[in-house]
């Protein structure tokens, strides 16, 4: 599909009014519209860049560097010209670049040491909706920096779902343009009775659904598992199958090698399965997907009080999230969802997901705001607040460790 006629630009001149009338938005548009590759695209052709450039903070390092090779292909530039990106351990940019895609650590870290964002004309928070911990904090510094000293700043929050009443009234004044996107309908199945994982591996059972599916349409198949052990265990399952001989598949995770990440979202002459982590649920669209496997589950970090650190757990998604991996299946093409769990089960799920900042231990993020010059991180503009508790415990152990000392 063209740039041009992606969903996104029939919000093209809201978008550009709203930020010449005034320096916060919000874009709802889901998964596929084009707003991760394009918003970036429209901040450089309607000359809000000049003299500066825009960086666009993404969760995931995957997404991060993928979504700037596609931009920097799509402007006609070299990957680390015009566009490039700056992940952990790894930059591709130089004095020309205008569009930055960075890790939300990334940006944090620049604040830390450059209040005033020097050279810096548009911040663009991508995906929020899953409220990352450092996405919560750079956004909250980002208007403290925008109300005291860089007034010019643009601010732009992006998301596929997200509650926008919430935002809004956090970011007035400010304005919420919504685009509805273009998908088609997607038939979702479940399980009959409830999966034992136990006895049965949800390997297995996705492997088997695989089959049983592959012929309903003519498009690839993209499965979600909620980590690199599941996905290489799903791969051999799907690799035994008869029934899908005329299938090529590939693995898709942050772990990977650049190489191998892009050989799974690239296209091919035979149909594919992508087996993926969830960030094939929102940062990423491929092409050609016309059913999906879902298990149902996702590695997420969370404090663990006994041990006092924090640890990944194998999790039930949200039902929010539930719909996004469905949405994947049906961006070009009628589609399949299959939950590997039954729809009574289905009714019990969270709504959302829980934020970052309600489950995870903030010495970290404490220890980075206070470095920073901020001393009441009890008085810090919070999205939502932490636990008073877990914000005492941060500071605590930080004083236990001698980093709060003088």
């Amino acid at each position: 599909m063209r740039p041009s006629v992606l969903p996104i630009y029939e919000l093209e001149s809201a978008v550009v009014g709203a930020l010449r009338a005034g320096g916060r938005l919000i874009v709802q548009a889901p998964t596929g519209s084009g707003k991760s590759t394009q918003i970036p695209q429209m901040l450089l052709n309607h000359g809000f860049l000049n003299g500066g450039e825009a960086v666009v903070l993404q969760p995931r390092r995957l997404a991060a560097r993928m979504l700037a090779k596609r931009v920097a292909e799509e402007v006609g530039s070299a990957l680390g010209d015009l566009v490039g990106y700056q992940i952990r351990l790894e930059s591709k940019v130089s004095a020309k670049t205008k569009v930055r895609f960075v890790t939300e650590g990334i940006l944090l870290r620049q604040m830390s040491f450059d209040a005033k964002l020097r050279g810096i004309n548009a911040l663009v928070f991508d995906e929020f909706h899953e409220r990352h911990l450092y996405g919560d904090i750079s956004l909250a510094r980002a208007i403290q920096i925008q109300q005291t000293t860089r007034p010019d700043l643009k601010i732009i929050v992006m998301s596929a779902t997200l509650d926008a009443g919430l935002l809004r009234e956090y970011l007035a004044p400010c304005e919420v343009l919504v685009s509805q996107g273009r998908s088609f309908p997607v038939a979702i199945e479940y399980l009959q009775r409830s999966p034992n994982f136990d006895q049965e591996p949800v390997w297995d059972v996705a492997a088997r659904e695989c089959e049983r599916v592959a012929g309903l349409t003519g498009g690839d198949i993209l499965v979600f598992m909620p980590g690199a052990y599941e996905i290489n265990r799903t791969l051999q399952a799907i690799q035994g199958g008869r029934g899908l001989r005329e299938f090529v598949s590939f693995p898709l995770h942050g772990e990977l090698p650049p190489e191998q990440q892009d050989r799974a979202v690239a296209r091919t002459q035979a149909r594919k399965i992508i087996v993926s982590t969830n960030v094939a649920e929102t940062s990423l669209t491929i092409d050609g997907v016309t059913v999906v496997i879902d298990c149902g589950l996702a590695r997420q970090a969370r404090f663990d009080p006994h041990r006092g650190i924090n640890t990944l757990l194998i999790e039930k998604i949200s039902a929010a999230s539930a719909d996004q991996r469905a949405g994947r299946a049906g961006r070009t093409a009628p589609g399949v969802c299959v939950r590997l769990w039954t729809e009574r089960e289905h009714g019990t799920r969270a709504l959302q997901e829980l934020p970052e900042v309600k489950r995870l231990d903030l010495s970290e993020v404490v220890l980075t705001l206070k470095s920073s010059g901020i001393d009441d991180v009890f008085g810090f503009p919070w999205l939502e607040k932490p636990e008073v508790k877990a914000l005492e415990r941060a500071e605590l152990l930080l004083a236990d460790l001698g980093a709060l000392a003088g």
